[in-house]
């Protein structure tokens, strides 16, 4: 065989093989993405957020004391219920009665000053009365110096009067005083309810609240006839809640009952921590009150709690699964950006300018065409649709991976799970 044949036999060789290899890599480029489909039906949706926190009464009061002593006298229990103005424990009186005491002493001494002021002005008075008259009688007799000094101690006895009153005035407020601290030895129930906490003993002291309210707490009295849970709700949800929502919780001491509640109170201001500042990239929340209806008598404060709030309702509604949509670059974007090639990066998004939302529609051929969705409200796996799809198209719903990586053309089959509901349905 001669070198020409020899060469001719090996280029055809090559040919085929860079054929077969061609036809190899563009059969791989068009293999089918497999992924799960489903219809665009109706369906009824739930709109919703949820939010945990904690069961306490509606209405409660923290007890305690406005003066320091030692208690003596200790009537009640924790879980025990009392009444309005019921007697619930003594502080040792000793000082306070020794204070009203003392006041009523002083007092006493102000009200007999007062007297005596009141005798020397009269004195006084009279004795200028009966000298101005022998002056006017004869004016020789009695001179203008005199008649002066009389004069002056008139006034002066007058203004010692005018202050001994003060003095009693000011005598009774500080027995009106003493008398309100003794009446402070003795606590009584200030509403009717259940004892929830109790943190004193009989021996124990008390101390005053003014500066360290809940060390210086006796006692809570709670009604437990109204409950309610304070929940922490994201700034992004809040928004979509509105005063009367209804609402199902979840209480974690009783797991196989959900209880129903509707919101009474949306907080104005964002929950914020104690110690630091708000970071700017830290959440952000706002309370929400919802009160509870029916709960077991078993129900205690401070039971944890999880409030799924219903914000919105749709029946048989054109939905989708929320995996299905999916966002892609607003392509006029880039087209518009002439910065490239001239050392500036282009920009990741203009403002005012977003994403467009949408789905994957399969064609006829399986070949798939993005297309853009606007949504309404999200139940807890479906988006309702309000425009850009109809019933009974068929889009691409899974799975994440294969929806993240599709593009417009690109040819889709179904899994095998998929195609053998289909062909137990035919």
């Amino acid at each position: 065989m001669s070198k020409r044949v020899k060469f001719s036999v090996l280029g055809g060789v090559i040919l085929v093989l860079a054929a077969v290899g061609g036809l190899t890599a563009a059969k791989r480029g068009k293999k089918a993405v497999e992924v799960r489909t489903e219809a665009v039906q109706g369906r009824d949706l739930v709109a919703s957020v949820t939010a945990s926190g904690q069961v306490r009464p509606q209405s409660k009061v923290d007890l305690s004391s406005d003066i320091t002593g030692k208690i003596v006298r200790l009537e009640v229990k924790e879980g025990q219920m009392v009444t309005r103005g019921q007697f619930l424990l003594q502080i040792d009186a000793q000082q306070a009665e020794a204070a009203v005491q003392r006041m009523e002493a002083s007092l006493a001494s102000a009200r007999a000053g007062m007297t005596q002021a009141q005798a020397n002005m009269l004195q006084a008075q009279n004795s200028y009365n009966r000298t101005a008259q022998i002056k006017k009688t004869n004016p020789t007799l009695i001179s203008d110096e005199q008649m002066e000094q009389l004069r002056t101690a008139v006034d002066v006895n007058r203004a010692l009067y005018e202050s001994s009153r003060h003095s009693v005035d000011q005598s009774n407020a500080s027995l009106r005083d003493a008398r309100s601290s003794l009446g402070k030895t003795t606590i009584y129930a200030p509403m009717s309810g259940r004892i929830t906490r109790l943190n004193v003993e009989n021996g124990e002291t008390a101390i005053m609240g003014t500066l360290n309210k809940d060390a210086a707490t006796l006692l809570t009295i709670a009604d437990m006839s109204v409950l309610e849970t304070k929940v922490k709700v994201d700034e992004t949800d809040v928004a979509r809640i509105s005063l009367g929502d209804s609402a199902v919780i979840q209480i974690d001491a009783f797991p196989d009952t959900t209880f129903v509640g509707r919101v009474t109170k949306i907080s104005n201001s964002a929950v914020k921590g104690v110690a630091t500042q708000q970071a700017a990239d830290q959440a952000v929340d706002y309370e929400v009150t919802i009160q509870l209806v029916n709960t077991p008598r078993e129900t205690r404060p401070d039971f944890s709690a999880t409030a799924k709030i219903i914000t919105d309702t749709r029946k048989n509604t054109l939905s989708i699964p929320i995996i299905a949509l999916t966002v892609r670059e607003n392509e006029a974007l880039a087209k518009g950006d002439t910065a490239v090639g001239l050392g500036k990066a282009r920009p990741k998004k203009e403002v005012g300018k977003k994403d467009v939302e949408g789905v994957f529609v399969v064609g006829k051929d399986n070949k798939v065409t993005f297309k853009p969705v606007r949504v309404g409200i999200a139940g807890e796996k479906h988006f309702e649709v309000l425009s850009g799809l109809k019933a009974g198209d068929k889009i691409v719903a899974g799975t994440y991976q294969a929806i993240r990586e599709l593009k417009d053309g690109a040819v889709v089959r179904e899994t095998k799970a998929d195609a053998k509901k289909e062909q137990k349905k035919s």
